[in-house]
C-alpha cells in the first residue's frame, strides 16, 4: 500500500505552505513544522523549538519570525504534525494578527486533516 498523496484541492499557494511546513519538520526532525504567508505573499517557516530556556510550537515560531520581519497581517498558515489538532498557542498567535486567517493542519504525509 502506498502513502496517501498530499491534498491537491487546495489553492496552490496554500499547498505551498504545507510543502514548506513539511520541509521544516523534515529538515530538523522536529515534532512539528509550520509556515505562514503574509499579506504581501512572503512566507516564513519554522519547526518546533525545544530548548531548556525556550519552548515554542512550530506555529508560534513561524508567527514570531514573520512578526520580527515587520509583518502586520497573515493570509494563511499551515502546520504539519502527527497531532490531531492545532495547538491553541499557535492558533492564537495567527489570529492575533488576522482573526480570519485559515490554519491548515496536515499530517506528516501532507494530507490536510482540518482547517481552523
Amino acid at each position: 500500500m502506498t502513502a496517501p498523496e498530499p491534498t491537491t484541492d487546495l489553492d496552490p499557494e496554500d499547498a505551498k505552505l504545507i510543502t514548506l511546513a513539511r520541509s521544516a519538520r523534515g529538515r530538523t526532525g522536529a515534532a512539528e513544522g509550520a509556515a505562514v504567508r503574509d499579506t504581501d505573499g512572503r512566507t516564513y517557516l519554522a519547526a518546533t523549538v525545544t530548548l531548556p530556556s525556550l519552548r515554542l510550537s512550530a506555529l508560534q515560531a513561524a508567527v514570531a519570525a514573520a512578526v520580527s520581519s515587520g509583518v502586520s497581517g497573515l493570509e494563511a498558515a499551515a502546520i504539519v504534525s502527527a497531532g490531531d489538532a492545532v495547538e491553541e498557542g499557535g492558533l492564537a498567535a495567527v489570529h492575533d494578527l488576522t482573526p480570519s486567517a485559515p490554519v491548515f493542519l496536515a499530517g506528516p504525509d501532507g494530507a490536510v486533516r482540518t482547517t481552523a
